[in-house]
Parts: C-alpha cells; structure tokens; sequence
C-alpha cells in the first residue's frame, strides 16, 4: 500500500483514502487529477479489497483511458485490471448495450456511424421529406438533433419552438428510423439509449447497480445531461460516486458539457464530501497568476487558490501584429529560434487558436520556410476515403442491415452496379423488410446489374461464413484480396501506394485485435478520437484548437487570434470584415 500513497501531497492522500459515499474533488489544472483518480481505483482494489469487476472509471479520451490502465498495471499489478470497467463514456456505454442488446431492442452487432456516415443519413432523411439542405443545412439541422439526444430529448419529444426547429424535428423523427432501419446508431445514440435501458428496464438497471459498488468519472466538468443521468443510475444504488473536475474548465460548452451539473452534484447529494487539489505540477506560478486573473472574473466559480512550487519562471510574452498573416511568421520565426538555441524543441511547442479555420495563415507560413508541422484537425486517419471503404466493408459482415456502408462499397472497385441498380435494390428491400443481401439471395432482380448483385452476394456470404473462422487481421487480409479492393488501389501510381500504407496500418490495428471479435474492433476504430492519434514521438509542433489541446501538456504554448470576437468567440455581435490587429 506504500507504493499506492507515496509521493502524494496531503490533499491528494485525503482524496484518495476518501471514505465511502458521493464526493467530488475539485482540483485545478496540472494538479494530478487524473494521478489521483489511478491512486483511487488502485487504493479501492489494493487497501478496500474491491474486486476490479465492481469498479467502473470513465474517461473523456481512449487515449487517458489506456494511459490510466497502465499506471494501474505498475500500481496493482497487471493481473488485478482486467475485469475493471474502465473507458469513455461513448466505449463504456457500447459495451453495456451489446451486453444487453435484447433488452435494449437492438442487435447487438449494431454499427456506430461516425461523423461523416450521421450527415449522410441527414441528407439521406431531408432528401425523403423533399427538403432543400441548402435552404437547411445538413450540418446544423444534425447539431440540433445532438443537441436533443445529449439532453435525452426523443424525436416524439422535441419541441418545434421555431421553424427552423420544426424542420429539425421533422427530419430527427426520419434521421432516427433510417438509423434503425440499417441496424446504427450515433454517437449520441450510445449515451441515450443506455440511459433510457437503465430508466425503463429494472431488471438491467439492479443489475448493473449492483454490480458497480464504485463509480468514478474523470473531467467531470465536461459531462452533459446525458452522462450525468447515466452515472447516477448506475451509482444509485451503492451511492459510491466519485468525480474528479475542474470547475474551472466549465464555462464553455466542451461537446454540449452543462457546468451545471457540479450544481447538481450538490444538490443530489447533500452529504457530497467535496475536497480541493490547489497545488499545481505543470506551470510556473507566472502562468498560474495570469490564469486566475483571468478565471476570477467568474462570478459563480468555487475559489481555488492555486500554488506551485515551481517558481516564477519567465514571463508571458505578448506582441501585437497587424493580421494574421503576420502574425503567423512571428510565430514560426519564433519556432525556429527556439530550435536554433536549443530552448525547446519542436515537438514540445503547440500552436493554439480558437477555431480550425484559424490554421490556414500558420499553414502557408510553416510551408512557407519548409518547416514541418503537425495538425489536428485536418484528415484524421480514419476519415481517409481507404479507410472508410476497408472498414465500409468490414461493417457489412458484421452488420448486413448496414445500408449506408454496403452503398459504399458495393461498386468499389465497379462491379457494374450503378446508380439505378442499387435503388431497385434497395426498393426491394425496403418493400419486402429484408435487408438488400436477402434480396440479392432471393434472386429476383432484373437487369444489368443483377448479375453483379448476385457475384457480389456470393463473396458477402463467403466472408460471413469466415467471419468466426478467422481472426480480424485474416479476415481483414481476405476480405480486400477477394473484394478485389487491394488490386484497384494499387494501381501504380504513388498516390495509390500511399494509400495502400494506409490500409496497411490498418491491418496493424486489425493485428492488435488478436482474437477479438469483429464487431470489438469496429467498436474501438468508430470511437477513436483526434487526440487519440496523438503521437508524442513525432518532433514537430502541433497546430491544435484550444479544445483539442485538453490533456495535452507542452512547454512552449503560443495562442494565437487573441482579439476580441475571436478569444473568446462573439459571432452573435461581430462580422469579420478583415483581420483587426493581432496579439500572438
């Protein structure tokens, strides 16, 4: 138990050996939360004799979840963290619902569309109701159905308050049936749909109360409605809720994160045993001095004073430049100075604005004077167009009521189904209830293309036949030699050999799988996020939104764009006409 406490601070000790019931640590940046909520799980398992199947930890990241598992390994022991339920909130809730698929009215080898397949389905739906999206624009029509889910809203539900949101509800109602009808579900799906299991079913419910005597939540801060009814169901019973947060961190909305819920956490809990980290790690008290001038101007924020031991390091420096174009050759000049005197090097610099569309002058820039640079933001690996088309076709073994992927792949490389072949397919099977392999078994269609439909069907069943004959890295490695999908992108040109590395590192992370089922390892690539990719080893800087830095720690930070209406964001009183002086 030594190895557990030691090198703890006092108010890190007092979190960690907390007793029993709600409590809620409120601990500043650099404070060794995430250090705090590993010494607590290892402490419940080590000290409390918990057995690591009754203990759930969620996470905001894969990323902070496999990094906390291996702090965990070297605390406990390897062999005492595998039952632990121990994930994001999107993964943790993915498992319970395949667990408990029957009862949540789903299959369980359901698909989860990513961003892009969710705006294909709304595009899908206007198109079915006949409404124009450029007149309604995808993009925001789905944000108002997120907006919904996240505040566990249902398409019955929602409120057409406006006509904006009355052409929402309209399409939410046919957004959801078409998810449904090719056995999906969203992101937001995942969260909602296993609260609602839990509200409805008491059976599931006592069950999975029962079986978690402890609850912990990391960035608590960012949770919305949704993940904060999830942990109070689960935590209902047992009362053994602990939340590690920086309140702080709450005053925007991170993904639809409501900082009410730390209101809420008081006021569902009055014995809540709340307890402060101040002491910070990270940042020089310089850093630290600027940072509370500024977050004090909140008037409904809980005071904590944070302190280092650190000293007060060099002070912050600000310049003022006349436009961005400017402003982004200070920044790399700046680089490239601080690489020349070997002050830092360039992998430990990042480059933070407030929206993505800030990063084009900082591009050209970088190019500019040949630098490299490293971008979050851009084309994440598993929105490649490979990717997709492998993972398209992984998806339909797995899922043969998934339309939206068959459509994807069912003439890549051409096959000779077109177009009007595939709706006639797809008719079919809607008039019938099948799902479009069942028509194509039934041999029925006519035409050009029925004979390529049939071709095709043959491979798709092969592959299924396979599916729990092999592991997904040899599946992986049939299914794009028989599909003929491995000879269409090698077509000798470089571009195709760059994309055949990519579908090559895929077959790394199908590797990785070992036995694993196909459907776990569609789970774990659909919810992979940007900072999941984060790969520290690269020595370059990292051009990054202010969000997606979260958990991120470098040693040379610039924010750039820090003009009003820009940092923080005012869209609803500024137009952008031109650039105003900025201050990188």
């Amino acid at each position: 138990m030594i190895s557990i406490l030691d090198g703890l601070n006092p108010q890190q000790r007092r979190a960690v050996e907390a007793k029993d019931g709600p409590t809620l640590i409120l601990a500043g940046p650099g404070s060794g939360k995430t250090r705090v909520l590993t010494s607590r799980v290892a402490y419940l398992i080590g000290a409390r004799d918990v057995f690591p199947y009754r203990v759930m930890a969620v996470t905001f990241t894969n990323k902070a979840a496999r990094e906390m598992r291996d702090r965990l390994a070297r605390l406990t022991g390897a062999d005492k963290t595998g039952d632990l339920m121990l994930g994001t909130f999107h993964s943790i809730c993915a498992r319970l619902l395949r667990r408990e698929a029957t009862q949540a009215g789903l299959d369980r080898d359901f698909t989860i569309y990513d961003a892009d397949d969710q705006l294909n389905v709304v595009k899908a739906a206007l198109a079915e109701l006949n409404l124009d999206e450029k007149k309604y624009k995808p993009s925001s029509i789905h944000a108002a159905i997120s907006t919904a889910k996240n505040e566990l809203i249902a398409p019955e539900d929602f409120k057409a308050d406006t006509y904006f949101n009355e052409i929402a509800g309209r399409v939410y109602v046919r957004y959801n049936a078409i998810l449904r009808a090719n056995n999906a579900l969203d992101f937001d799906d995942l969260l909602m749909e296993t609260v609602l299991l839990l509200r409805r079913n008491p059976a599931v419910r006592e069950k999975v109360q029962e079986r978690y005597l402890h609850v912990l939540v990391d960035e608590f801060q960012d949770t919305n409605i949704a993940q904060y009814e999830l942990v109070k169901l689960i935590a209902g019973r047992h009362g053994n809720l602990f939340c590690v947060g920086d309140a702080d961190q709450s005053i925007y909305a991170w993904r639809g994160a409501d900082h009410r819920n730390v209101l809420r956490l008081r006021e569902d809990y009055p014995g809540l045993n709340v307890i402060t980290l101040e002491q910070n790690y990270r940042s020089t008290q310089t850093i630290l001095d600027a940072a509370m001038a500024v977050i004090s101007k909140n008037p409904n924020r809980v005071h904590i004073n944070l302190f280092t031991q650190r000293g007060h390091g060099p002070k912050i420096a600000v310049r003022e430049l006349f436009n961005e174009d400017e402003e982004a050759q200070y920044v790399v000049d700046t680089i490239a100075e601080l690489d020349r005197l070997k002050a830092a090097e360039p992998g430990e610099i990042a480059v933070m604005y407030r929206t993505n569309a800030q990063s084009r002058p900082l591009e050209e820039a970088f190019v500019r004077a040949g630098m490299p640079y490293r971008l979050v933001g851009a084309t994440r690996f598993y929105a490649r167009k490979e990717i997709k088309d492998v993972l398209a076709y992984l998806r339909i073994v797995n899922n043969p009521a998934d339309l939206v992927s068959l459509q994807r792949v069912i003439n890549v490389p051409p096959r000779g189904v077109g177009e009007k072949t595939f709706a006639q397919l797809e008719a079919a099977a809607r008039a019938n209830d099948l799902t479009c392999f069942e028509v194509i078994a039934q041999g029925d269609l006519q035409g050009r293309g029925a004979r390529a439909l049939k071709e095709f069907g043959a491979l798709w069943a092969q592959w299924v036949r396979l599916r729990n004959e092999l592991s997904v890295g040899q599946l992986f490695d049939h299914v794009i030699q028989t599909s003929g999908y491995k000879d269409y992108l090698r077509d000798g040109t470089q571009e195709g050999e760059d994309r055949w590395a990519n579908v090559m590192e895929l077959r790394n992370v199908a590797a990785e799988a070992g036995d694993a089922p196909l459907s776990e390892f569609l789970n774990d690539v659909a919810l992979v996020s940007e900072v999941d990719n984060y790969d520290e080893s690269v020595n370059a800087p990292m051009l990054m939104t202010l969000h997606a830095a979260k958990g991120l720690e470098f040693k040379v930070v610039f924010i750039v764009g820090l003009v009003e209406g820009y940092c923080p964001t005012a869209a609803a009183w500024m137009t952008r006409s031109r650039w105003p002086r900025n201050v990188a």
